[in-house]
């Protein structure tokens, strides 16, 4: 397989950082992964599984959003709605490069905005959500009692997974503004909602929203046993297995 250093522009100008797994062989498919909140795209789940799904034959380009990782921009400045900005220039790049993707694939906060960016690129025709909020405003659980500094001042740090993140009240105002049900029930493409009955982050309810919420055809995967990172590899693997074959049934060369 072939790993190659990706960058491309932001809505707004500036620099995204990316990596494009190739297949080793024929590619059968682009797609696109989406990181979890504040994570980016070396996580162990982006990285495990863009690897697996390039072993069978799926190119995948996995990024950081604007202020992360290795993307240029300040975090606090970003919004839900700015990440699925940055999820359609992603798309945009892979268009003009390898091939417009066929799939989107999102973790925890990124497979939500994986559904809000699905009509927003033509050429998708299967979605898949691993871990996925049913609703944005989930994420204000993670934020805790800093919501009421952020309101206050209009900007606040906030310690997530041991790090710190400067969260702004443009944030907080954005994702209460969004209609995910409204997005999930006008997709028009394939769905597959991949969730473990044991993530204690994201609870496995969310999964049953997200799909009741969908049009046929759509189907759910549990991932039991699975924490909600995905850090077995083993749980890594058999998503990227089940997704490559699941997907199969949508895709075209």
């Amino acid at each position: 397989m072939d790993n190659r250093k990706a960058v491309f522009a932001g809505v707004d100008g500036q620099s995204l950082a990316g990596r494009l797994e190739l297949p080793a062989g024929d590619v059968v498919a682009t797609a696109v992964f989406a990181h979890c909140f504040t994570c980016g795209k070396d996580s162990v789940a982006a990285s495990r599984i863009s690897r697996e799904l390039a072993a069978r034959g799926v190119a995948v380009l996995r990024f950081d959003f604007t202020g992360l990782g290795q993307s240029d921009g300040d975090f606090a400045n970003t919004t839900f709605t700015s990440n699925v900005d940055d999820l359609v220039c992603a798309a945009n790049h892979l268009r003009d490069t390898i091939g417009a993707p066929s799939v989107l694939i999102g973790h925890s906060l990124g497979g939500a905005a994986v559904l809000a960016a699905a009509h927003r690129v033509p050429e998708v025709r299967a979605i898949v959500t691993i871990g996925a909020p049913a609703d944005t405003t989930h994420v204000e659980h993670l934020i805790g009692s800093s919501t009421t500094e952020i309101e206050t001042h209009g900007v606040a740090e906030v310690l997530l997974a041991g790090r710190p993140f400067r969260i702004s009240n443009d944030f907080l105002v954005d994702i209460k503004q969004q209609n995910q049900t409204a997005c999930i029930a006008g997709l028009n493409r394939a769905l597959l909602v991949m969730h473990s009955p044991q993530d204690d982050l994201v609870g496995v309810d969310n999964a049953r929203i997200v799909f009741d919420s969908a049009r046929h055809p759509k189907s759910f995967v549990s991932l039991d046993g699975a924490d909600h990172l995905l850090t077995d590899r083993a749980d890594a693997t058999y998503v990227a297995e089940v997704l490559a074959a699941w997907a199969s049934r949508y895709l075209k060369p």
